[in-house]
């Protein structure tokens, strides 16, 4: 145990500044630092080659593509009990040059991510910033040319963390523009205008935000006009129940493109 922690101390020290997270996937052009303990000639930094491989002294060829630094510590211990007697290996990954995703699409800035731990889509999502522009119903994960995860909305806006995912190396991920972010309220307010869409964005929130009811508003012949699938959806709302007795099932959530008119009383 004391040699176990010895060698991993020596480690941090002869080989400063190196990533070592254990659930870290090693990937084609990482570089890699692997300590032998008492052996100074197996103590070297290789290059995971185009064929997944590194060469280590007196074993030659050894795999260490798609194993975590752990496993290929276990791996190679292994390997060196044939040279040596109870290997105490310890591999750092020095250098990440190949765990990358690849973020695309109009509703964000576009970029190149690497992926230096294990990283969920809700983690990717938080570290991405603004995504306000974005059609969360529309985003995917792809991976290897298959749809993995479609629709991010329950995730990232309702907190289903059972919606979430693990992102691999190398997957794209794709955000729409999404498309009329504005809610639009006409008719009898004191300042018809068009509202930038929040999530959860309400009738009363908007009403007011278009200076509440002028004061030949008839109250309780608003309705909401919304395309749903291509038709034409009309949702009838008694703003003056929901303003005069607290009626809250008026209170109806908008959605991006919906239009709230309210009528005038003709008396």
């Amino acid at each position: 145990m004391r040699r176990t922690l010895l060698a991993v101390l020596v480690g941090i020290i002869l080989f400063p500044g190196l990533v070592r997270a254990a659930d870290y996937v090693i990937g084609e052009g990482d570089v890699l630092d692997i300590f032998v303990w008492g052996v100074k000639e197996l103590n070297l930094s290789a290059k995971v080659r185009p064929d997944g491989k590194i060469t280590i002294p007196g074993l030659g060829d050894v795999k260490a593509n798609g194993q975590t630094p752990p496993q290929l510590q276990k791996s190679l211990a292994d390997k060196l009990r044939q040279l040596v007697k109870s290997p105490n290996v310890t591999v750092s990954v020095r250098e990440i040059t190949n765990s990358k995703v690849y973020v695309f699409g109009g509703g964000v800035k576009s970029g190149v991510y690497d992926l230096t731990r294990r990283t969920t889509l809700l983690q990717l999502l938080c570290s991405i910033g603004d995504v306000r522009s974005a059609d969360l119903k529309r985003a995917y994960v792809m991976r290897e040319g298959k749809m993995v995860k479609v629709n991010f909305h329950k995730l990232f806006i309702g907190g289903d963390t059972s919606e979430d995912i693990v992102i691999e190396s190398h997957d794209s991920i794709y955000f729409p523009l999404l498309g009329d972010k504005s809610v639009y309220v006409l008719g009898a307010v004191n300042a018809p205008r068009y509202i930038e869409y929040r999530e959860g964005m309400t009738v009363m929130e908007a009403v007011l935000e278009a200076g509440g009811f002028n004061k030949f508003a008839k109250q309780n012949n608003t309705t909401i006009y919304r395309k749903e699938n291509g038709k034409d959806v009309i949702i009838p709302v008694k703003a003056k129940d929901l303003w005069s007795d607290g009626d809250l099932t008026q209170n109806i959530k908008l959605q991006p493109s919906d239009y709230v008119v309210v009528k005038e009383s003709m008396f």
